[in-house]
């Protein structure tokens, strides 16, 4: 696994592969798909869209992602109590929740739990300073959040939509490269607005994530 931290390190740009999932829900046989996927498809960097445990504990959720040998982002979901912000830290996996961090020349920004009104302004840590999340959303952004946008994979049944209008305001206002969401189960896969693609990892009943190659263009696979 040597490789692959070698990768993702380094400062130049360059191809990143990105394993991204979702809803663990504190299970170790999704955590047990993950691995596998990590060693099928040789990911630089694993993105974990929350819902790590089923309503905590901290100690499970370090449990889970230090079991992962690639670097990790990882933000809390909306059943993440709140000790697994704390559980998080403690891991090897790091919180993006709140913050940007700029790998391989791509910045991650995180927004964990529910989206909060006023999205737009929210305050997100690059590392230096606070700034609000729509001066840092550029095109070549990854939005990483819990929650799907409004009508974009969020199907739960009959027609109706479980994502965050919020969200699909902000995207459509400062469209990033891509958005990595998850929650609804129901509805993985991917779908594309504009200038931005959307991927739900959830790991459901049929899928188990995304594997998702950046350079000049993004490819995308959801794993079935």
């Amino acid at each position: 696994h040597q490789r692959q931290y070698f990768f993702i390190n380094r400062l130049i740009p360059g191809p990143m592969k990105i394993l991204a999932v979702a809803d663990l829900h504190g299970a170790q046989y999704r955590l047990n798909l993950v691995l596998k996927n990590i060693t099928a498809h040789h990911p630089d960097l694993v993105v974990i869209c929350g819902d790590i445990t089923q309503f905590g504990p901290g100690e499970l959720a370090t449990n889970l992602l230090n079991q992962l040998p690639v670097q990790t982002l990882a933000v809390p979901g909306n059943i993440d109590t709140f000790d697994v912000d704390q559980g998080i830290a403690a891991s090897i996996a790091t919180n993006l929740h709140r913050r940007q961090m700029i790998i391989q020349g791509v910045p991650f920004i995180g927004i964990g739990r529910e989206i909060p009104p006023h999205l737009s302004d929210l305050l997100i840590d690059d590392g230096i300073n606070e700034k609000p999340l729509k001066t840092l959303l550029k095109k070549n952004s990854v939005l990483v959040t819990h929650y799907p946008p409004f009508k974009l994979q969020d199907k739960i049944f009959l027609g109706t939509h479980g994502g965050s209008k919020e969200l699909r305001n902000l995207i459509e206002a400062s469209p990033p490269r891509l958005v990595l969401c998850a929650h609804i189960h129901e509805d993985p896969g991917m779908t594309g607005i504009g200038q931005t693609t959307v991927v739900n990892c959830s790991m459901g009943k049929r899928t188990e994530g995304a594997v998702i190659d950046i350079d000049d263009s993004v490819h995308i696979k959801i794993l079935e």
